[in-house]
């Protein structure tokens, strides 16, 4: 039989018997006392720190690719984003093709081809039922505010404010900018305008026509492009050209070109705000729950998104949503993701 020596049960034993040997017969040495250390199984154990619940959407945490395409106006901005994602960890491929709202949609709703849609306008009913077809419900972001910007080169010394109705009218049928207000002078009007698929056509049409696409289109000397960068380099051409596009195309040409003022009201970040500047945009990305879920690095990059867009838009140039709209955009990605 193994036998177990308690250490501090010999010692007091030990003590007794010198103890006994040593002192007055009459007195006896105490008994041994064991001990026993009981564990409490009750206590608590020691505290673990909780994981951290959104560690899989850091950006270092995910891999894999990132499609995106849509709208010319949110690709300075989603570019940027893009660029941000990569800096804090991110080594996937993230792509974004710039081909206007209408193509974007077509991609994601129609073809299923992107995880991504940029765009400067809202999903229309019929995308809605283009994206269910396929098994898509789309879930709109807002990520930031656009003043769509109408804009002249500063070699034209002429105007500097114009109407809503004056604007219909350059945009349709005057042929010569006198045709508009006769002080100005007898030159044809030079038009640069978006492609038909592009949400700033869309939004112009809609704010200035009411949706009739028809006066805009049928206006001579037009170019139209979705290459929003081909559209300034036409109203830098020549004193009697005019165009519009997105703010950020327009600061990032504010030292050749100048913006219109409409009714009175130019675009800033006051203005755009309030909606006091007439042409004032959201600028939205849109995506889809089960793409979310079942690709990390698209939910992690719309949360890195919606969390830092405010700290870059501005640079960009364009304005920020409100914290309350990326409150409810930063609702909607938890609810999908869960």
């Amino acid at each position: 039989m193994l036998r177990v020596f308690r250490p501090f049960t010999f010692v007091v034993l030990a003590a007794a018997l010198v103890l006994a040997a040593c002192g007055p017969a009459a007195t006896e040495a105490p008994a041994a006392v064991e001990t026993t250390v009981v564990e409490d199984a009750t206590a608590a154990p020691e505290a673990t720190e909780a994981p951290d619940a959104m560690a899989m959407y850091a950006p270092d945490a995910v891999e894999g690719d990132i499609v995106i395409a849509g709208s010319s106006t949110v690709f300075p901005l989603a570019e940027r984003m893009i660029e941000r994602f990569a800096e804090e960890g991110y080594d996937g491929n993230t792509t974004y093709d710039s081909i206007g709202s209408g193509g974007g949609f077509e991609r994601f709703c129609v073809n299923g081809e992107t995880d991504i849609s940029g765009a400067s306008r809202g999903i229309k009913d019929s995308e809605v039922e283009s994206c269910r077809a396929i098994g898509r419900e789309p879930i709109e972001f807002r990520v930031g505010t656009d003043a769509l910007s109408v804009v002249v080169s500063q070699e034209n010394d002429f105007i500097s404010d114009v109407t809503m109705e004056e604007l219909a009218l350059i945009f349709s049928t005057a042929e010569t900018w006198s045709d508009v207000r006769a002080e100005w002078p007898a030159e044809p009007i030079q038009r640069f305008i978006p492609g038909t698929d592009s949400g700033t056509f869309d939004f112009f049409v809609e704010e200035v026509f009411e949706e009739e696409d028809g006066p805009i289109l049928a206006a001579s000397n037009t170019q139209l492009s979705e290459d929003d960068n081909v559209l300034v380099q036409g109203v830098l051409g020549s004193p009697y050209a005019i165009g519009f596009f997105g703010y950020a195309y327009y600061a990032e040409n504010a030292d050749v070109m100048n913006v219109l003022a409409i009714d009175g009201v130019t675009p800033t970040a006051e203005t755009v705000d309030s909606n006091e500047y007439p042409l004032s945009r959201p600028l939205f990305i849109y995506s889809d729950a089960a793409i979310l879920q079942e690709k990390t690095q698209a939910a992690a990059f719309v949360y890195f998104f919606l969390t830092e867009v405010n700290n870059e838009i501005g640079d960009v140039g364009y304005f920020p949503a409100n914290e309350d709209v990326l409150a409810a955009a930063l609702d909607a990605w938890a609810e999908a993701v869960k």
